[in-house]
This record gives structure tokens, C-alpha cells and sequence, in this order.
């Protein structure tokens, strides 16, 4: 079994129960998908799901064999399942099968499934589609569509021989129509875990208390080599740059811990390191889209995959949150509104950088997010964005004032909109594009907070929303997003996202096309540091991306620096004394983020590990792309 797998294993068997946030991402969705393959209720199967993992957490202490765990954790869903359809068939309204045969039993809870969802025709049409297949087949075909699994993880969850399971896999294929397949495709993916399913599972195993691990239990081998090198470099709190020595296969992690790191949920904390990165793998990442995933002992033998630029963790954000309108105010970042767990937010967070920590403000009157905020004069302006419930976007201008912590109405937008930008300049605050009433916008309006008025400017060439923007030397760039006539953005939408950068220029009114970003991209953030513009991380129509790429507008050109180590969307950023700050966001899987990042573009080329050990699981997860 693979290492990191062994390792948290060993970190929840010392009190971690972090780690397991790991394993669960892993495991979920096979689990989730054979207990449904035996309940027929998605939300049953859910409910088994949950108890499966907290039974492990529990019970991890009798795994003799770390590398037994997925076979452990079908055995557990088996045996849960069965109890489950055993104790619902008990029930005053359900006849006593306790002598029933498990096809038996299988037919009741299916009986279950459709007395209540008797009016979803389509899900019974499923389920019929389902019922005729062999339990063979049935089992490797809900497992593939339901747990994303491929035939080499479904054999080994289920003990058998992949080329048993891709025969049987085949073999249920052609036993269904291609119609009814895409309906099963379409539908599970209706039906997935729901978002906070690892988190969930996380704190509950907080609060258990795991009998520690015997003396004799001793570290995995390949984990104590990796702890072995750490503790040599702790010993001599250095500084070190460590060459690339070994040739990363893609062998050598399956397909399945690169999904698990893509989409893990729950939140990420990262280790401190500069120019740390996946390495190079040309046939997974031929288009910079993909990534490959180290181990902890390659993460320490890495050559840096860009010049320059180091990340470092920073305090969380109290309220997790994205799609936030942040700003600087006398070295102070001011986080504000978003889209948070239980919807739209009001909170306005204060982030002093010089002691990394967080103070709370008096809420901004309107609960919106995607809004876009700037500062002029020692006051904050907030516009646009969008509430729950609102009819259409918010034309909404609210002014905070730091120094008495209040808030004030001012003249609304001509335009309401969302995922657009402000940028400040010269004492004027210019709105940009956007998305208003299911449309993608070019207008550009300026506002004068002096006269608090509005003044039309000259459209932005190519309209679009989610997009970036950032100031340098007096002139607004423009980069990434979604154009016009694009739609809603969806998967594998990738040919109409946009790499294009334009610049405004307010003194004159006029845009100018400039050189392409080199990674299409959108609900991405940018800010710039001494007179250049760093675009980090976005989506790409298939991936949360942790790309960074500096743009030099003096030369016009761009280069990739140091990828930002957690992947996340509508994340903000914001810059002070020459350091950039990643504050929130939206993960994969839609947890929103609390982390924030600090990314200095002059950092050195070396790994800081003094003190830095990972302690949660989230730390290990260094998923980054090329």
C-alpha cells in the first residue's frame, strides 16, 4: 500500500484524527458506492457511509495490516449494510425476513427505495436497469460510475483480479443500453456526497478517543526514512536547497491518490517551503492542466519547476468564505462579504500581516458576495455582487471607514453586476465587465467618491465575467475569464475560457490588447508587487488550478513562477510591503476556504523545514500543477 496511506494511519494512531480527513477523501466514494450498489438509497447509502469511517476511526487500532485497509473498509460496509437492511425490514410496517436469503433481503430494500421515491420515474427506470443486471455486474458498474473507481481500485476494494473486474465491467456495458448508461452516468453524479462530508466526518472524529498504538507497532519503513532525513535537517535548523535525485513515475502513485488530492475537500494547510513542487511528468501534463502528486520523501528531493517566489502558511481567516471582496487600508487587508457554508455573508474580517492575526468589524450592511471592493482617501468602497434570493445583481455602493468602523450608503452603480472588478486610480474607482441578468458585460463606469458620482467610460474590448484585474503604474490589465456568448461556464468548457489581457488606460480612455496569459483561466486573483502582475490558481474547465504567472507589462511578457500549494477557486488577493496575500476561496468539491497564503516573489530557491513538520493530514497534500 502506498506510503502516505501507511502514514496517516500512523498519525491517527497517534492522536491525529486530522489525518484521517486524508484516507476519507481517498475511500469515500468507493465505500459510498458499494453501500449504495447494496441499500439502493442514495441517502441510506450515505448514512452507512458516515458509519462506516467512524467504525474505522474507532476500530483502526485492530488493523493488523496497514495495507489490508480497503478490503477492511468493505468488509466493514458489508457487514453494516447488512445490519442496516436487517434492522429497517424489523420495522412494525415491514414483514420479519430475519430467515431471508440476501437477494431477498436486497429486493425488500429496493421495495424501500421506490415507495419513496415512487414519483422519480427516472430514478426507478434506473433502478430497474440496475435490478437486471447479475449482483456481479451490477457491483463493478456502480462502483465505476458512482465511485469513480477504475478496474485496478475496484479490484483491490473488493479482492479479485483487475482483468476479473474489467471483463465483468464489460460485460454489464453491453447488457444495458448506451441511453440507459449515460441516464446511470447523469444520474449518480446527481447524486454524489454531499459537499462537508469529510469535514463532517473529521469533527466528529475529534471527539473520540483512539486506544494509542502498541510499542511495537513501528513506523512504516518507508515514512521512517523520510522522518529520518527530516530529523537530520531539524537537527541542524538549516536552510538547505535539496536537488532533484529521483525520476518520478506515474507508476509509482496510482490514479487514484491523484484524484484524492485533486478534490479533497477538506480544508488545506501546507508546509512551509519555497519553489517546492510535483515534479515534471510530460505525459500527464503535456497542456499545464494536469499535475502529478509527490510523496513526502520526493517533496524533499524536488527541483524548483519556476524562478523564485516563496509561499508560506499564514493565520486562517476566521469565517471560510469565497467569492469575498478584499482590500488595503494602512497595511491592513479587509476582507468583505462572500459566499460562505450558510450562505451569503455580511462579515468584515481585519487582517494585520505584521502579526498575522484577524480581528472582526462591524458587519457591511448588505449580505452579498461577489461584490468588488476598493480604497480610496482612507475609505473603502464596496459594489455590486449578489445576494440570496435578489431578483437581479446588486447596484449597491456602501463606504466603510476603518477608523470609526462605521458604514454609509452612497449613489449606486448605473450598473448592477457580479464577477466584476474595481480598481482604484488617481482617486477614481473604475468598474469593470462582469456578469448582470445572465449577460457578460464591457461596460466600464468610473466613480468619483469625492462628488460620489458615476461617469460612463469607453467599453472594455472583449466583454466577460470572473476575471482578474490588477494596477500597474497607473494602467488597469485585465486578464482570464469567460466571454461573451460564452454562458454559464461548464466541465470541459475550456476552448471559450479566455487567456486575454487588456489594458486601460484612464488618463486617455483607451484599451490596448496586450500579450496572452499563458494559462486560460477564470475565478482566478491577481495583484501586483513592484511593477509586475502575478494571475494565481482559477479554473481551467476540467481543474482547480494552482498555476502562478508573472506579467511584466514593460516587456509585455509572462513567465511561471512557484505554484501557490493549495488549489482554489475565487480566492482574493491582496498585496503589502512587497508580499502577496491568498485569502479564502472555494475548494473542489465547494468547501469554502478559511486558509490564507503569503507569497513573496523575491523569496529564496530554498526549503525552510525548521520547525515545519506536518501536522495535519492537509499538510502532506501538496498537490501542485506544471
Amino acid at each position: 500500500m502506498r506510503t502516505e496511506d501507511e502514514r496517516m494511519i500512523y498519525k491517527c494512531l497517534h492522536g491525529e484524527p486530522e489525518a484521517f480527513g486524508f484516507l476519507v477523501d481517498e475511500y469515500k466514494e468507493s465505500v459510498y458506492a458499494f453501500a449504495f450498489c447494496k441499500l439502493r438509497n442514495f441517502h441510506d447509502a450515505e448514512d452507512v457511509t458516515q458509519e462506516v469511517f467512524i467504525r474505522a476511526y474507532r476500530k483502526m487500532h485492530t488493523l493488523r495490516r496497514w495495507d489490508d485497509l480497503p478490503s477492511w473498509l468493505y468488509a466493514i460496509t458489508n457487514n453494516l449494510c447488512k445490519n442496516w437492511i436487517r434492522a429497517n425490514s424489523r420495522r412494525p410496517d415491514r414483514n420479519f425476513i430475519e430467515d431471508e436469503s440476501p437477494c431477498m433481503l436486497d429486493r425488500h430494500s429496493m421495495a424501500l427505495y421506490q415507495e419513496n421515491r415512487s414519483s422519480e420515474s427516472l430514478h426507478e427506470s434506473i433502478q430497474e436497469a440496475l435490478d437486471s443486471l447479475p449482483e456481479i455486474y451490477r457491483q463493478v458498474l456502480v462502483l465505476h460510475y458512482l465511485g469513480n473507481m477504475n478496474s485496478f481500485e475496484i479490484a483491490s476494494f473488493l479482492g479479485m483480479a483487475p482483468g476479473s473486474i474489467r471483463e465483468r465491467l464489460t460485460r454489464a456495458r453491453k447488457m444495458l443500453k448506451e441511453e440507459m448508461l449515460t441516464m446511470i452516468g447523469a444520474t449518480f453524479d446527481m447524486n454524489k456526497l454531499r459537499v462537508g462530508f469529510t469535514f463532517r466526518i473529521v469533527e466528529m472524529a475529534r471527539q473520540i478517543r483512539v486506544p494509542p498504538i502498541s510499542a511495537g507497532k513501528s513506523l512504516p519503513w518507508g515514512f521512517s526514512l523520510a522522518a529520518g532525513i527530516i530529523t537530520l535537517i531539524f537537527g541542524f535548523g538549516a536552510y538547505i536547497n535539496l536537488s532533484n535525485t529521483t525520476d518520478y513515475s506515474p507508476n509509482s502513485a496510482s490514479s487514484r491518490m491523484l484524484k484524492v488530492l485533486n478534490i479533497g475537500e477538506y480544508p488545506v494547510e501546507t508546509i512551509n517551503v519555497s519553489d517546492v513542487s510535483a515534479l515534471a511528468n510530460e505525459s500527464l501534463n503535456g497542456n499545464g492542466s494536469g499535475f502529478t502528486i509527490p510523496s513526502l520523501q520526493n517533496a524533499l528531493f524536488v527541483a524548483p519547476q519556476a524562478e523564485g517566489g516563496t509561499w508560506t502558511k499564514k493565520a486562517n481567516m476566521p469565517t471560510a468564505r469565497g467569492g469575498i471582496s478584499t482590500c488595503v487600508l494602512n497595511d491592513k487587508i479587509y476582507a468583505i462579504g462572500g459566499g460562505s457554508a450558510n450562505g451569503y455573508t455580511p462579515t468584515t474580517e481585519e487582517y494585520d500581516p505584521s502579526s498575522d492575526t484577524w480581528a472582526k468589524r462591524n458587519d457591511m450592511p448588505t449580505t452579498r458576495g461577489d461584490a468588488s471592493a476598493s480604497a480610496v482617501d482612507g475609505r473603502i468602497y464596496v459594489m455590486g455582487g449578489y445576494g440570496q434570493g435578489q431578483p437581479v445583481e446588486f447596484s449597491t455602493v456602501e463606504e466603510y471607514d476603518p477608523k470609526s468602523d462605521k458604514w454609509k450608503r452612497k449613489s449606486d452603480m448605473p450598473t448592477g453586476r457580479q464577477f466584476f472588478s474595481t480598481q482604484a486610480v488617481d482617486g477614481k474607482i473604475y468598474a469593470i465587465g462582469g456578469w448582470r441578468d445572465a449577460k457578460e458585460l464591457s461596460i466600464v463606469e468610473e466613480y468619483d467618491p469625492e462628488k460620489d458620482e458615476w461617469t460612463k467610460k469607453k467599453s472594455m474590448p472583449n466583454a466577460r465575467f470572473d476575471f482578474a484585474s490588477s494596477v500597474v503604474n497607473g494602467k488597469i490589465y485585465i486578464m482570464g475569464g469567460y466571454p461573451i456568448g460564452g454562458g454559464i461556464p461548464m466541465e470541459n468548457d475550456r476552448e471559450k475560457i479566455l487567456s486575454t489581457v487588456e489594458e486601460y488606460d484612464p488618463k486617455t480612455d483607451i484599451w490596448t490588447k496586450k500579450a496572452d496569459m499563458p494559462t486560460p483561466r477564470l475565478a482566478l486573483s491577481a495583484s501586483s508587487v513592484n511593477g509586475k502582475i502575478y494571475a494565481i490558481g482559477g479554473w481551467d474547465g476540467s481543474s482547480y488550478l494552482a498555476v502562478v504567472e508573472e506579467y511584466d507589462p514593460i516587456i509585455d511578457k509572462w513567465q511561471r513562477k512557484t505554484d501557490i500549494p493549495s488549489q482554489r477557486i475565487r480566492s482574493s488577493a491582496s498585496a503589502i510591503n512587497g508580499k502577496i496575500y491568498i485569502i479564502g476561496g472555494i475548494f473542489r468539491g465547494g468547501t469554502f476556504a478559511s486558509t490564507v497564503e503569503e507569497y513573496d516573489p523575491e523569496g529564496g530557491k530554498s526549503i525552510n523545514l525548521k520547525g515545519k513538520l506536518p501536522t495535519t493530514w492537509g499538510e502532506a497534500k501538496i498537490a501542485l500543477n506544471k
